[in-house]
């Protein structure tokens, strides 16, 4: 009985371990693999500024393009913010700059603060 409960635990781990870091191992998966699964390709990070302009990061307003003319040095966007204004995207159907603006406004009511940049605290002193 003992056996068959640490071998139940050690695949649960190791499945654990497989969702907890599928952003790191599916791009090392073959090819063909990842033709098996088309779900898997959703995790395919972007990791240069023209990976992400080619999957719709850009606008006008946020131009990546003038950041590649001007040859900037850093490797890309944010990748944890990246998913999440794709993800927010995809869900609500919006464009990407009112994703990056429903994105703010999550991260400032999470932090107590309204999307004008007041404070939510009854106890903020706003004016002298």
């Amino acid at each position: 009985m003992l056996f068959y409960f640490s071998i139940f635990a050690f695949v649960a781990l190791v499945a654990l371990l497989l969702y907890r870091y599928r952003s790191t191992i599916v791009p090392r998966l073959p090819e063909r693999v990842k033709t098996l699964f088309p779900q898997l390709s959703h995790y395919t990070p972007l990791s240069t500024f023209s990976d992400q302009l080619n999957a719709g990061m850009s606008s006008s307003a946020f131009d990546i393009e003038a950041n590649m003319r001007d040859g900037d040095s850093r490797m890309g966007l944010d990748e944890r913010g990246t998913q999440e204004v794709r993800d927010i995207m995809r869900r609500e159907r919006v464009n990407f700059d009112q994703a990056r603006l429903i994105r703010q406004n999550r991260i400032l009511a999470a932090n107590g603060i309204d999307p004008s940049g007041m404070p939510l605290d009854s106890k903020a002193v706003t004016r002298l």
